[in-house]
């Protein structure tokens, strides 16, 4: 009898396990998301103490699944300009990501952090350097507190973003400064460590950064002028249930819009926004099983961004031409502009970088008579770009001059 009744609670526990995994509703997936590791390169940290500080940080991300469908890492220094020592998508395992670290030289320099803060915001979401839209963005900061240029007004976009912010400063730091630049609340995401006691933190701080990585609430990422991504965890099944999202403009409350989405659903993109525009979002599980709150948020679209008014062509030579272009109009000034051309015929192109003050360059090494079709593109803080093509033609050849006929000299008979 003893082994009937072995069995018998054997299995009443698994269905009884079974039943409360129902009960909670479906199992989190494994977590994935982009880490970027943004460390003090600057002078004002010793050689001991960024050889410490890279120390923790190669421990850490050894604590992490680092590797493709999982977590990717990408390292930036801070210093007079921001650094990037390596995008998301160049290692994909953790080892690889470990002995990148070790190599990471210090930068020195000033420490710009606030630069550095802004230039991590664009890798956060930049798919040129690996990383992915849709996913939770985690940022850990490693500091010594000291900053040569403000923190607070770009630390907010980067919140305001989605980016969960992670600050480990090694004790010089102002409390409440990095209390407000941290993620809430402080107490989770702000750590004080003397550098020689780092390695205390990782295991927390791991754990925290896991957390991050599997969101228990709404979220906004991809915000643009007129349009921005929603993600959930997932609450619901596609058989238990599903959502309703409401869109509610903070200036118009009557023109609400409504969407209903399968209980599969963990994600859904609101389009055709107003720019610099706040919205109160609503998500709403509708379920005969679980009994789940509404969970809410507000977000701001970006202020609008307008690229090249008109492009002209001038100064038109057999191997140079003259691009110029009316600079792009909006309440968002550009960061600069790239300029491209290639032979509409096909063929190597190539890109001159213009910095924001400037609206017009010269190419040259060009072919003669040949048509080009020249792009102008103005890119943004927010990684956005906004483009302007015109064609272009070079001559065939210098025009040449006939020669002046010899002047013709009188010849005098003599007498």
């Amino acid at each position: 009898m003893l082994p009937w009744t072995a069995l018998s609670l054997a299995l009443s526990l698994r269905l009884a396990l079974a039943r409360s995994g129902a009960e909670r509703g479906p199992l989190a997936s494994a977590p994935q998301g982009d880490l970027l590791l943004l460390l003090d390169s600057s002078a004002s940290v010793s050689h001991y103490e960024f050889s410490r500080v890279r120390e923790f940080v190669g421990q850490l991300v050894a604590l992490l699944p680092l590797g493709p469908g999982a977590l990717r890492a990408s390292l930036v220094h801070v210093g007079s300009r921001p650094h990037t020592e390596f995008p998301f998508n160049q290692h994909n395992s953790s080892q690889a990501v470990q002995d990148a670290i070790r190599a990471a030289a210090q930068r020195m320099g000033d420490t710009n952090t606030g630069l550095a803060l802004a230039y991590a915001r664009e890798q956060l979401f930049a798919e040129a350097m690996g990383a992915r839209p849709g996913v939770p963005k985690v940022l850990v900061w490693v500091t010594d507190g000291a900053s040569s240029d403000p923190v607070g007004p770009p630390m907010q976009e980067l919140k305001d973003q989605g980016v969960t912010v992670f600050i480990v400063s090694t004790g010089r730091g102002n409390l409440l400064e990095l209390s407000a630049a941290a993620s809430a609340p402080a107490q989770k995401h702000l750590h004080f460590v003397d550098v020689d006691d780092l390695h205390i933190i990782a295991q927390e701080l791991r754990g925290s950064i896991l957390d991050a990585m599997q969101p228990q609430q709404l979220y906004a990422s991809e915000v643009t002028s007129n349009s921005f991504r929603l993600a959930w965890p997932p609450l619901l099944t596609s058989d238990s249930g599903y959502y309703v999202l409401e869109l509610v403009p903070s200036a118009g409350p009557g023109a609400t819009r409504r969407q209903q989405l399968p209980g599969n659903a963990t994600d859904w993109t609101w389009a055709g926004l107003d720019p610099d525009s706040e919205y109160d979002v609503v998500l709403l599980p509708e379920s005969n099983v679980h009994l789940l709150k509404p969970q809410h948020l507000r977000v701001r679209t970006l202020p609008e961004e307008a690229g090249p008014e008109r492009i002209v062509i001038s100064h038109a030579r057999p191997h140079s031409l003259r691009v110029s272009w009316a600079p792009a109009l909006g309440p968002v000034a550009a960061l600069g502009y790239h300029v491209q051309l290639g032979p509409l015929s096909g063929g190597a192109s190539q890109r001159v970088d213009v910095p924001a003050g400037r609206n017009s360059t010269t190419l040259q090494g060009l072919t003669p008579g040949t048509a080009y079709l020249v792009t102008v593109t103005a890119a943004f803080r927010s990684g956005h770009e906004r483009a302007l093509s015109a064609k272009a033609c070079t001559p065939v050849g210098e025009r040449s001059r006939a020669p002046r006929p010899a002047p013709r000299v009188a010849v005098g008979r003599g007498g």
